[in-house]
């Protein structure tokens, strides 16, 4: 009987030729797929840039209500130190006046409220600010929608030519700057 000689087995080897083409592949599938969210800021319209030969329209100070937010964050209402829960109740007070108190708007479609900040103000303050001077806004349609016998329903949910009557008799007139002794 003649000895067997033993086969040298070779080691089991994994097929590695076409593993960076699949990686490849995953590396563009989950770029393409992936989605980043980028933050868009307030969302706001401007209005046009006036021509450098176009002065800007006049406004009656009766008509415009100030709101200065310093630099250390303090809210100056009408140049009165005031608190930010102050603001919502003077706006309503300002743009529904029709002319009543000599201290506040002749009509609601000649108010304007006028946001001054420093560019050392306070991020969430300034936001803060903001968002009372839209709440008072948004609540003053409300009770419109209110007056108009729509009582259960929120201004947001209102149908769209209800909102559009409700802003022309009451629109959002938010004027937002520096202030000028600031701007160095």
């Amino acid at each position: 009987m003649a000895l067997l000689k033993k086969k040298e087995r070779s080691e089991a080897e994994i097929p590695t030729a076409s593993m960076a083409d699949i990686a490849f592949l995953l590396l563009i599938f989950f770029l393409v797929t992936t989605t980043i969210d980028v933050d868009t800021g307030i969302g706001m319209v401007l209005p046009p840039k006036l021509e450098d030969d176009v002065e800007p329209p006049p406004i009656r100070e009766r008509n415009m209500l100030k709101i200065l937010v310093n630099e250390t964050g303090q809210v100056l209402l009408e140049d009165k130190p005031s608190g930010v829960n102050m603001i919502r109740d003077e706006v309503v007070k300002h743009v529904t006046n029709n002319g009543s108190d000599p201290n506040y708007s002749v009509s609601p479609t000649s108010a304007i409220v006028s946001i001054k900040t420093s560019s050392q103000t306070p991020y969430d303050t300034y936001i803060q600010v903001l968002d009372e001077v839209w709440m008072g806004y948004f609540n003053i349609w409300n009770s419109e929608l209110r007056r108009m016998g729509m009582g259960g329903v929120t201004y947001t949910e209102a149908p769209d030519d209800v909102k559009v009557a409700i802003r022309k008799d009451y629109p959002a007139a938010i004027s937002i700057a520096e202030p000028d002794d600031l701007e160095q």
